[in-house]
């Protein structure tokens, strides 16, 4: 299995295994995306991304290290701060079986209200599953 895992805070194996209750973790292939957001709108406004980058990091080296721990090979990467462009340059170069995007309760309107979920089905033609948290 090829597994794309969008997630802007850190992620468990655990977390993954119960997104996908059929699926076998071990030997999988995983890219972790996590968007680098802004948590501030000031510091969108005025272009300030290193904090938002340096996080993003972190989240998506510490969901990498979860799952390689959990049995998957594991890669972490940076995406683009808004979801769909950061899942569209991921599915460009990584050809994922399946796509599970982790949604923190406070950020779960914006992604249906830009339809994260169905829009990238309809682009990508590739499953794509959201997990509130």
């Amino acid at each position: 299995m090829k597994l794309l895992v969008l997630a802007t805070d850190p992620v468990g194996a655990d977390d993954v295994r119960s997104a996908l209750p059929d699926a076998d973790l071990d030997g999988a292939e995983v890219l972790v995306v996590s968007p680098a957001v802004n948590e501030s709108p000031v510091a969108f406004w005025v272009s300030d991304s290193d904090k938002a980058i340096a996080e993003a990091e972190s989240a998506a080296e510490q969901t990498a290290a979860a799952l390689r721990e959990g049995g998957a090979r594991a890669r972490a990467k940076t995406g683009e701060s808004e979801p769909l462009v950061a899942l569209q340059d991921a599915l460009a170069t990584y050809q994922a079986d399946r796509v599970l995007v982790f949604v923190r309760e406070e950020d779960g309107a914006r992604y249906r209200e830009d339809d994260v979920l169905g829009e990238a089905q309809r682009r990508f033609g590739v499953p794509v599953t959201e997990v509130a948290r």
